[in-house]
């Protein structure tokens, strides 16, 4: 086995096709073709299943391709430490729900370690292409939440894709509001009050169950809807349209302006918003960077008066002030189930395995 054979894998596994890759790396197909067959020998496993619309990973050829990209990156690594000419190009990709804090961290990742080359993919997207993206290696973080209605779901989810939930911190829910928005002096709000604006939310796609919501308690009724796919919309029709959306509260004035706050729901429930990473990799250099990076800004948001253990783990931590600014008051969070609105934890076990077997 060479680091060759291993670019060449890692390149038909980003093209799709063995003709593709081919073309990328300037080489035939044959001869490319040929290479693979050699390696899955010397493995002894299948890394490619060939259909007549292209190739797609085995299960083994999954974690291969993880491993893979582990290998090449401290080639790289080696490469720019120790030769006089620049390394290979760094790779690195993150998929996460509409998280300011996330996008913090990259922006930190890449000043700390983004040097002359690199391709660092940052992707703001639905939650089930998060949980596919992680499962097939294609990002090597997802950041997402679950709560008291979804958890069932989502961890059977989980386990069926050999995904690792880890808890950052626990929120309790706010609303994002224009800054003039009639309701923006309270000191919470309920949802009888937010009745009569509009609701924004983000669109799920293919996969729109409650559980995939980004927004806790997705299920309520609302008379007026609008849905959307990213942040900056959604931003510029809460100040438009004087809307509003259910969320963690976490925000970043520098970064969205001071024209949207946070306000506290009168509705209990916790958000758990944690990193999703996959089973059988590790984290490269890269990723525990910016681990580290997502985990300063959370503690400098949150403060050390904060921090609460947790039972049978290291601890988390639970969010008071969610605004981003110096003066804003700090509120405590405390830890609360959320009812099931669905009913029971047995239809949510019923929807998880439709779910997995669609992924």
């Amino acid at each position: 086995m060479t680091l060759q054979q291993l670019r060449y894998i890692v390149a038909i596994a980003e093209a799709g096709t063995f003709s593709g890759a081919a073309k990328t790396l300037f080489i035939t197909q044959p001869s490319l073709t040929k290479m693979v067959r050699e390696l899955e020998r010397e493995m002894g496993i299948q890394i490619f299943e060939r259909t007549n619309k292209g190739v797609h990973l085995s299960r083994d050829g999954e974690i291969f391709l993880g491993y893979a990209r582990q290998v090449l990156e401290q080639a790289d690594l080696l490469e720019s430490r120790y030769k006089k000419q620049a390394g290979g190009k760094q790779e690195f990709t993150v998929s996460t729900q509409h998280y300011s804090f996330a996008v913090n961290a990259f922006v930190d990742l890449i000043k700390q370690y983004g040097g002359d080359t690199y391709d660092f993919s940052l992707q703001e997207t639905q939650t089930y292409t998060i949980i596919d993206d992680v499962a097939h290696m294609r990002s090597e973080i997802g950041i997402l939440y679950y709560n008291a209605f979804n958890k069932a779901v989502l961890q059977k989810i989980f386990k069926a894709n050999d995904l690792v939930f880890r808890e950052l911190f626990v929120a309790r829910p706010h609303v994002f509001l224009n800054a003039s928005h009639p309701l923006a002096g309270r000191d919470s709000v309920s949802m009888e009050e937010l009745a009569p604006y509009p609701y924004l939310s983000y669109i799920q796609g293919d996969h729109n169950a409650f559980y995939f919501s980004e927004e806790i308690f997705s299920t309520l009724v609302r008379s007026k809807n609008i849905r959307v796919t990213d942040r900056a919309t959604l931003f510029n029709l809460l100040i438009g349209l004087n809307g509003y959306t259910v969320c963690s509260g976490v925000i970043d004035q520098k970064l969205n302006g001071a024209s949207i706050i946070a306000v506290p729901l009168q509705k209990e429930g916790d958000m758990h918003i944690g990193l999703l990473t996959h089973k059988q990799t590790h984290l490269s250099r890269l990723g525990k960077a910016y681990v580290e990076a997502l985990e300063r800004y959370i503690a400098g948001q949150v403060g050390e008066e904060t921090v609460k253990s947790a039972e049978g783990r290291g601890g988390r931590r639970t969010l008071r002030n969610h605004c981003g600014s110096a003066g804003a008051p700090r509120r405590e969070a405390r830890t609360r189930q959320q009812p099931d609105l669905h009913g029971s934890v047995g239809a949510s076990r019923r929807e998880a395995r439709l779910i997995i077997a669609n992924m």
